[in-house]
C-alpha cells in the first residue's frame, strides 16, 4: 500500500500517507452523520499537498463519498429546502472560483484557513445558541445568506459543512431528513465543482485521480464506522473533537 502511494505521489513520506487515510475516513464518517469531521480533513490536506492543489485532491474524494451518503439515504431527503439554497450557493462558488484564480497559492491559504476559522465559529456559536434555546429563524433572507456562505466556503476550502448545517437546523430537519438532504445538495453541488477546477484552477490531475481512486475503500470504511458511531455516542462530543483537532492543524498550517 505505501509503495503504491509513493509511486502516485512521490513527494509523500509514510506519515503523510498515513495522513491521507485518516483525512478519506474522516470524509466517510461526516457523510454519514458526524458532520463536524469533515471540516479537521481541510488543514490536514493542506498540510500534505498545500493549499490549492490540496481542494483538488479533495474533490474527487468527497463525491465519491457522497455517492455512498446518497445511496444509503437517498429516501430521506427534502428538495424544496435544496432547490431554495441552490441557486445561492451556486453564486457563492462562482465569487470563489474568481477569488481563487486572483491569488497566489499563499493568499490562498490565507483565504481558506480564514474560511475555516470563521466556519469554526459559526459551529460554536451555533452550539450556545442551541444550549440557550435559540433558534436560527427561517426565511429567504437566511437562506440566501447562508447559501452565498456556504457555496463560497466550499469552493474555497471544502468547508461549507458548518454552515448548511446552520441551514438545516434553521429549517427544523430531522435527524434522518437532516442527513439526506444534505447529501443530495453536497453531491449537487460537488459534482458541478469538479469541472470548474479542473478547467480554472487546473489542480485536478490524473496522479491526484489515482490517489482518490486508492482512497476509496477507505471513505467506504470510514461511512460503515460513521453509521455505526452515530449511533452510539453523543454528537457533541464529535463536535468539540473535531474543533480541538482543526484548531490545532489549522495553526499548524501557519508554521
Amino acid at each position: 500500500m505505501t509503495s503504491s502511494f509513493l509511486t502516485l505521489f512521490p513527494g509523500m513520506t509514510p506519515f503523510n500517507i498515513l495522513l491521507f487515510i485518516l483525512v478519506a475516513l474522516l470524509i466517510g464518517m461526516s457523510k454519514a452523520g458526524l458532520s463536524g469531521f469533515g471540516l479537521a480533513m481541510v488543514p490536514l490536506m493542506a498540510l500534505i499537498f498545500g493549499a490549492k492543489p490540496s481542494t483538488g485532491v479533495i474533490l474527487p474524494m468527497l463525491i465519491a463519498a457522497d455517492i455512498m451518503a446518497v445511496i444509503y439515504y437517498h429516501r430521506s431527503a427534502v428538495w424544496k429546502y435544496i432547490f431554495r439554497i441552490l441557486p445561492w450557493a451556486a453564486a457563492g462558488v462562482l465569487i470563489a472560483l474568481i477569488t481563487g484564480k486572483m491569488v497566489n497559492n499563499n493568499q490562498f491559504r490565507i483565504v481558506m484557513m480564514t474560511v475555516v476559522w470563521i466556519m469554526l465559529i459559526l459551529m460554536v456559536l451555533n452550539d450556545i445558541r442551541s444550549k440557550k434555546g435559540g433558534e436560527i429563524p427561517e426565511s429567504p433572507l437566511v437562506a440566501s445568506l447562508l447559501g452565498l456562505a456556504g457555496g463560497f466556503a466550499t469552493m474555497i476550502g471544502n468547508s461549507a459543512g458548518p454552515v448548511f448545517t446552520l441551514y438545516f437546523l434553521a429549517m427544523r430537519l430531522p435527524k434522518k431528513e437532516f442527513i439526506g438532504t444534505g447529501a443530495w445538495l453536497y453531491l449537487i453541488i460537488n459534482t458541478s465543482k469538479l469541472p470548474l477546477q479542473a478547467i480554472v484552477w487546473k489542480n485536478i490531475t490524473l496522479n491526484f485521480l489515482m490517489l482518490d481512486l486508492a482512497a476509496i475503500p477507505f471513505i467506504a470504511l470510514g461511512i460503515f464506522a460513521g453509521i455505526r458511531i452515530v449511533k452510539l455516542f453523543p454528537e457533541n462530543v464529535y463536535r468539540y473533537f473535531v474543533i480541538g483537532t482543526t484548531l490545532i492543524t489549522s495553526v499548524l498550517m501557519f508554521i
